[in-house]
């Protein structure tokens, strides 16, 4: 085998431990200059794209932190198929509507206003769906494992207004301030594009997150303040083993465009940070029994 040969199925291998896809698949790409062993999965090519898929990771962190995630799947999906434009994630089945009704934007009156993605519309596409931003081409396919799959679109309710019904093809004027306000960046503007960059990488590898709710199927997930992301996890993969396999993935590999901060050198184990933005892993004790102990009663 050419040393060129191996480079290709190394970094082929690496793509598919983190995006969920077929060696085969990744292989190509490889063998097509798509990816490298640096970096082993395709990324958004513009910043909408990559703003995007960081407010989906911060909503779904958020909003699925009191639900249980089932079978690893962290944020909702078991695999990804990233693209330069766009990208297409294979949802879980147990788990689709919920992530649906926490990602599509909504005035809820008793939980202080807006949630969910500002400017975010689901839009069917043959016989599959698709979240779309209504302003640029900003875009995730969306891919479930039953082909006659409709989703259980969420309703209206008590103090609750579905905007992404009743504004279909405009910006309510609070998704409009609130995107407003994310572009003028009251924080600093660096560390927002950084953490987009961070953001928009662990969406596109499932995999690897999946590893930490590997053993009883949940993990905790969560971000401060709709910023940087931490996983809790109790068994299964080691922390320093996670944090060797997401930065050999490219998660921390630093782009040209995103200045180095001081804060890139982390101050404690299992913090991984870039450009000021960060993605903390914190591994801890178990209180849930084993798998196997449930089955032996």
């Amino acid at each position: 085998m050419s040393r060129r040969t191996d480079n290709h199925h190394r970094a082929a291998s690496i793509c598919r431990e983190a995006t969920g896809l077929p060696h085969r698949t990744c292989l190509g790409w490889a063998e097509a200059g798509l990816i490298t062993r640096s970096r082993p999965v395709p990324e958004p090519e513009d910043e909408a794209q990559r703003a995007l898929e960081s407010l989906l990771v911060a909503e779904l962190a958020d909003g699925l932190r009191e639900h249980e995630r089932r079978d690893g799947a962290l944020l909702g999906f078991t695999s990804a198929r990233p693209a330069r434009v766009g990208l297409t994630l294979a949802l879980h089945p147990a788990m689709a509507d919920r992530v649906l009704a926490t990602v599509l934007p909504r005035i809820d009156e008793r939980h202080g206003g807006l949630r969910g993605v500002p400017g975010l519309r689901i839009v069917a596409t043959g016989g599959s769906w698709a979240l779309n931003q209504l302003q640029g081409r900003a875009t995730v396919a969306l891919v479930h494992p039953d082909p006659d799959w409709r989703p259980l679109l969420p309703e209206y309710g008590d103090g609750l207004t579905q905007v992404w019904r009743r504004d279909r093809h405009r910006l309510h004027p609070a998704e409009a301030a609130e995107l407003t306000g994310r572009a003028g960046s009251g924080g600093d503007p660096g560390s927002v594009r950084a953490q987009d960059w961070l953001n928009s990488r662990l969406l596109r590898r499932p995999g690897l997150l999946g590893a930490a709710g590997a053993v009883h199927g949940s993990a905790n997930v969560y971000t401060h303040g709709g910023g940087d992301v931490v996983v809790e996890w109790c068994c299964g993969v080691e922390r320093d083993e996670l944090e060797r396999r997401l930065r050999r993935s490219g998660l921390a590999k630093r782009p040209d465009r995103i200045a180095e901060r001081l804060r890139d050198q982390p101050w404690f184990p299992g913090e991984i940070a870039m450009g000021g933005a960060f993605v903390t892993l914190r591994r801890g004790p178990c209180y849930a029994p084993h798998p196997t102990a449930r089955r032996a009663h």
